[in-house]
């Protein structure tokens, strides 16, 4: 018999008449498609763990109950998205009969391990990777581009990452004269249309 957490004993117990089988149904079902399933609570709700990350959960609420699986796009045909303002893709249950088949259900579960298993991410999770913004240019750097429309043109055009590598190269200089002597070369490049690292682009 698979270990249950006290703490989702609890929840049931306290939930709402027409919850408490509900819950009670959803918990076996998963329970019997996974028996190596891990309770808890997040968010104050009944989850389950399996192969270090959630499976699924489900929650009780005063006029209806809900169920939803973490990677749901992946596994609910539809994705459930209809239903997503009810915390769950299967709507608003108030009984046992708003519920799949409890095959279709243990289906789901099962889909829902292998995710696990091989650590599928689900894409409506992951979030994009925001550019970084480029570094301002120093004054020194500003003050020679203005003596030089060509070098200033290119600079200009130039994509944030490679503004800031000849930012980052001019401001790490440790002398003043070293400092001085990069922004004299890195007017010259730019005035010819190179990029910082030119000796070693190959666009």
């Amino acid at each position: 018999m698979p270990a249950h957490d006290p703490r989702v004993d609890a929840y049931i117990a306290s939930s709402a008449d027409f919850a408490r089988p509900i819950l009670i149904h959803l918990r076996e079902v998963v329970h019997a498609a996974c028996p190596d399933v891990e309770e808890t609570l997040k968010w104050s709700m009944p989850s389950f763990m399996y192969a270090g990350g959630i499976l699924c959960g489900m929650a009780a609420f005063k006029q209806h109950a809900t169920f939803g699986f973490w990677k749901s796009r992946l596994i609910v045909p539809g994705d459930g998205a209809s239903n997503e303002s009810a915390m769950g893709q299967f709507g608003r249950i108030t009984k046992l009969s708003d519920l799949p088949s409890k095959k279709t259900l243990a289906g789901y579960v099962r889909q829902a391990m292998k995710l696990n298993t091989i650590r599928v991410k689900d894409p409506a999770r992951i979030r994009p990777a925001k550019p970084r913004p480029a570094t301002p240019a120093p004054d020194d750097l500003l003050a020679a581009l203005k003596k030089n429309k060509a070098a200033k043109s290119t600079f200009d055009a130039f994509s944030p990452s490679c503004k800031r590598e000849y930012v980052d190269w001019i401001t790490e200089a440790k002398r003043d004269e070293t400092r001085q002597r990069r922004v004299v070369q890195a007017v010259e490049w730019m005035a010819e249309g190179k990029q910082r690292n030119w000796k070693y682009a190959k666009c």
